[in-house]
């Protein structure tokens, strides 16, 4: 889009960032006065005598809350036009309405960064236990050095799904199909990248190397599955450790259009 301060990935991550909201809220919501799910931290300081409140769940609303309105408002003083409904799910519709002429505004990255941080924050008071992930190495995106971390995403399915995200910018979240093949699209585009002089063959593409444990949680697909396919499709390995890994392109090739499901 013409005029963006936003990278492409970026912009799509906002509007799906946005989209997410409505739903992180209520399930926070639920979280307030006790559930079966994993809580942060609770007090005593609920609405009725003897029962937990969730001080996390209450804080990422009010954040929720904070963030949509307040760029709200930025739209109707700029814009001149008439406020949303006073709903999360208004206010949502609302900015994504308006989500090209934010996207060329001087303040989008900060929009952008403060609903990614709202999204995480939510998910976390959602389930603690997300923060942990494995290192998958640096960002895809150009000019970030960021460190990429793989995790399982909160989700209802029982084979939830992982999502990779930076450290340096919220906004920059794959998930791991996207990632894997993002990587290889930025190390083959560098490898094709014509010379304007002679000089040295630049390098091949970096290859990654995945055991089978590394594709059944990027994946969200059983390990006995992962090895089916490594048979079936005839999959490049190297072997060392006393573990077997598998090249990452036959995986992407085989994988990439999955949605880690059951497979």
């Amino acid at each position: 889009m013409a005029g963006t301060r936003l990278c492409s990935a970026c912009g799509l991550r906002l509007t799906s960032d946005l989209t997410r909201l409505p739903r992180l809220y209520d399930e926070c919501g639920l979280l307030l006065g006790g559930s079966h799910r994993p809580r942060d931290r609770t007090s005593g300081g609920g609405s009725v005598p003897g029962l937990p409140f969730n001080t996390s769940a209450a804080e990422a609303r009010s954040g929720i809350l904070g963030v949509l309105r307040s760029w709200a408002g930025l739209v109707v003083g700029e814009r001149v036009v008439a406020a949303p409904r006073d709903t999360v799910a208004g206010v949502v519709e609302f900015l994504i309405r308006h989500a090209g002429w934010l996207a060329a505004h001087e303040a989008a990255g900060e929009l952008s960064e403060e609903v990614a941080r709202a999204v995480r924050r939510a998910l976390y008071v959602i389930d603690p236990s997300r923060g942990s992930g494995m290192r998958v190495g640096t960002c895809v995106v150009a000019d970030c050095e960021g460190e990429l971390t793989a995790a399982v995403r909160v989700s209802d399915r029982a084979d939830p799904p992982v999502e990779v995200s930076c450290a340096a910018v919220p906004a920059h979240r794959w998930s791991a199909q996207e990632w894997m093949a993002l990587s290889r699209g930025a190390s083959a585009d560098r490898t094709q990248r014509p010379e304007r002089q002679a000089g040295p063959a630049l390098p091949a593409p970096t290859v990654r190397w995945l055991s089978a444990r590394d594709i059944s949680l990027l994946w969200g697909t059983p390990s006995g599955s992962v090895y089916r396919h490594a048979s079936e499709q005839r999959w490049r390995r190297r072997t060392g450790k006393g573990r077997t890994f598998y090249h990452d392109e036959d995986v992407l090739r085989s994988l990439g259009a999955r949605t880690g499901g059951r497979s």
